[in-house]
C-alpha cells in the first residue's frame, strides 16, 4: 500500500507517528496512508522556508515568472497523469478532474505577468524636490490550508501568486485527496524553483493550529467550511496574521418567466449536479419565479435529472458524476435528504439506494431533485454538498431576490432571463459576491477576482486576480528629497506643500 509523507526541503519525507486513511470513493478501499505531521514537522518546514525566501525574493520578477512558465508546459505534459490521480482519490470524473486542473493553470498563466502586476507608483516633484514612489514586497513565509474538493486548482489560486510575489508557501492540504498536491510541488522544482519556496506538511487539526500559532507565518489563505473558516480567520488575526478565508455556500439560480427553459433546465442540471455537488459554487437552489414558470421548469428537470449516469470515472468519458469523497458525506448528504422529506418538501426525482454494479462498497449517492422546498427547511438553509437540488417557488421577482439576498451565505448566484433592465437590477443589488446573468457558475476567469460576501468570504481581499498580487505583498511609500542646494539649519514646523 502506498504511504504518502510530507514535502520537506526538496524531497518527500516519511512521517512518524499517526497516519489517516487515503480512500478510493468509488470502490470504498482504502488505498494509501497519509501520515499526519506534527508542530515538528512544521518547525522543520518554516525554518527552510525562511533560508530560502530572501534569495527568492531577490530573485527579478521575470525570472522567477520563468518558473512558471515552465511549470505551465510541465502541467500541460502530466494533465492526464494529474487528472488520473485526482480522480482516483476525490472521484470526480476525468474530464472533470482535468478541469479542475486547468482551472489552476490559468492562475499560474496570469502569475506569469507578476513583473507588471509588482509594478508600484510613482509622483514626481510631489513636493520641491521631492519624489514619492511605492513598492511591493513579498511578506516571506506564507501558508494555505485547502480543501478536497478541488485538489488541484485551490493550492495553484494559493501558491502561483505567492511565489510569483517573492515569498516562500507551505500547503497543508486536505487528508482526503493529498496525491495531486505532493506531485505539484514535485513539478514545480523539475520547472526550476529553489528547494524550499514551496513544501506540503500534510496533516489535520495539529498542523493547522501549528501554522496559525507560528510567528514567522505571515499569512494564510483557507478555503473549506464556514465554521471553520470563521476560527481560522478568528485564530490567525489574533495572531497578527494576514488572512483570506472563504466558507460555505448556498448558490441561488432565479429562473424568470421569460427565460429560456431549455437553457435554465440544462445550465441547473450541470451546476447542481456536476462533481456530485461538492462545489462552492454549486447552484444548490432553483427559484423560478411564478407557479406556471416553476410547472414548466419541474417539468424540463424530471426527465434530465433521471438521465443522470452515475458510475466510476473508469466507465468513461459519458459518466455525469461518480461518488461523493467520504462515507461520512454520503450519509450526512443521506441524512439532509430526509430531513427535507419529514419537512414537507416534495421529493421529485428520489435518488435514494443507488448501488453501481460492481462498485456496491463505493461512496455514490443518487440525484435528487426537491420541489416546494421552504425557507425554514434545513435543506434549504444548510450547505448539503451532495448531488442535491431544491426549488424553491416563488411569486414575484422582488421575492426571488430576497431568497438570495436575505440567505446568511453570499458567495455566488445566477439570474436566467432575456431582460436587460432585469439582469442589470438583479446584478447591482443582489448582496452576493459573484453574479451569473444567464451563466450558472460564474466563477471569473483568472484575471478577475474570486469571493463571496457574508459568510461564505472572511477577510478584505480575494483570491487570484489583481486582489492575489496585494494579499501576498506589503506596500511600502518612499518619500525622497534630493534638494538642489544645501539649507542651513533645521526645519521644526511640520512640512507642507508650498
Amino acid at each position: 500500500m502506498q504511504s504518502i509523507g510530507h514535502w520537506i526541503d526538496g524531497t518527500e519525507v516519511d512521517g512518524a507517528g499517526r497516519s489517516a486513511d487515503v480512500f478510493n470513493p468509488a470502490t470504498g478501499e482504502v488505498q494509501a496512508k497519509l501520515a499526519l505531521g506534527t508542530a515538528s514537522d512544521l518547525d522543520r518546514a518554516v525554518a527552510v522556508a525562511a533560508a530560502a525566501q530572501p534569495a527568492w525574493e531577490a530573485t527579478n520578477p521575470q525570472r522567477r515568472a520563468r518558473v512558471l512558465m515552465k511549470f505551465v508546459d510541465l502541467l500541460n505534459r502530466d494533465m492526464d497523469k494529474l487528472a488520473e490521480a485526482l480522480s482516483r482519490e476525490h472521484g470526480k470524473t476525468f474530464p472533470d478532474a482535468k478541469g479542475d486542473v486547468q482551472r489552476g493553470l490559468e492562475v499560474v498563466e496570469f502569475c506569469i505577468g507578476a513583473p507588471h502586476h509588482l509594478k508600484g507608483e510613482f509622483t514626481d516633484s510631489a513636493g520641491p524636490g521631492i519624489d514619492m514612489y511605492s513598492m511591493r514586497q513579498a511578506l516571506g513565509v506564507t501558508a494555505g490550508i485547502t480543501p478536497f474538493n478541488f485538489p488541484a486548482m485551490i493550492p495553484m489560486w494559493m501558491f502561483a501568486p505567492a511565489i510569483a510575489c517573492g515569498n516562500a508557501f507551505i500547503l497543508k492540504p486536505s487528508e482526503r485527496d493529498p496525491s495531486v498536491p505532493m506531485m505539484l510541488v514535485a513539478l514545480m522544482e523539475e520547472a526550476g524553483l529553489p528547494k524550499g519556496i514551496l513544501q506540503v506538511v500534510n496533516g489535520d487539526k495539529e498542523v493547522v493550529d501549528a501554522i496559525l500559532d507560528h510567528p514567522v507565518i505571515q499569512s494564510i489563505g483557507f478555503v473549506g467550511s464556514t465554521p471553520i473558516a470563521a476560527y481560522i480567520y478568528e485564530r490567525a488575526s489574533a495572531n497578527g496574521k494576514r488572512a483570506q478565508c472563504f466558507g460555505g455556500a448556498k448558490n441561488h439560480m432565479i429562473v424568470m418567466p421569460d427565460a429560456d427553459m431549455d437553457q435554465a433546465a440544462d445550465a441547473l442540471v450541470g451546476a447542481g449536479y456536476g462533481a456530485a455537488g461538492e462545489r462552492c459554487m454549486a447552484i444548490s437552489v432553483a427559484v423560478p419565479v411564478g407557479e406556471e414558470t416553476a410547472d414548466r421548469l419541474i417539468e424540463k428537470l424530471i426527465p434530465r435529472v433521471e438521465a443522470l449516469k452515475v458510475g466510476p470515472y473508469t466507465s468513461g468519458d459519458d459518466v455525469d458524476f461518480g461518488p461523493v469523497v467520504t462515507a461520512a458525506a454520503k450519509d450526512n448528504i443521506e441524512r439532509l435528504v430526509q430531513s427535507g422529506i419529514d419537512a414537507g418538501a416534495e421529493l421529485v426525482v428520489d435518488g435514494r439506494g443507488l448501488k453501481v454494479q460492481g462498485y456496491e462498497d463505493g461512496f455514490f449517492v443518487g440525484a435528487h431533485l426537491f420541489d416546494r422546498v421552504t425557507p425554514d427547511m434545513e435543506i434549504y438553509r444548510k450547505e448539503i454538498f451532495g448531488p442535491v437540488l431544491s426549488t424553491v417557488r416563488a411569486q414575484t421577482y422582488e421575492e426571488a431576490l430576497g431568497l438570495a439576498m436575505d440567505h446568511e451565505y453570499g458567495n455566488g448566484t445566477a439570474i436566467f432571463t432575456r431582460d436587460g433592465d432585469t439582469a442589470r437590477d438583479f446584478a447591482k443589488r443582489v448582496n452576493v459576491g459573484m453574479v451569473g446573468v444567464n451563466v450558472p457558475i460564474p466563477v471569473p476567469l483568472a484575471y478577475h477576482t474570486f469571493g463571496g460576501w457574508k459568510k461564505s468570504m472572511f477577510g478584505d481581499l480575494n483570491q487570484h486576480g489583481p486582489d492575489a498580487f496585494r494579499f501576498y505583498t506589503r506596500t511600502k511609500t518612499v518619500t525622497a528629497r534630493w534638494p538642489s542646494g544645501i539649507k542651513e539649519g533645521g526645519e521644526f514646523s511640520i512640512p507642507v506643500m508650498e
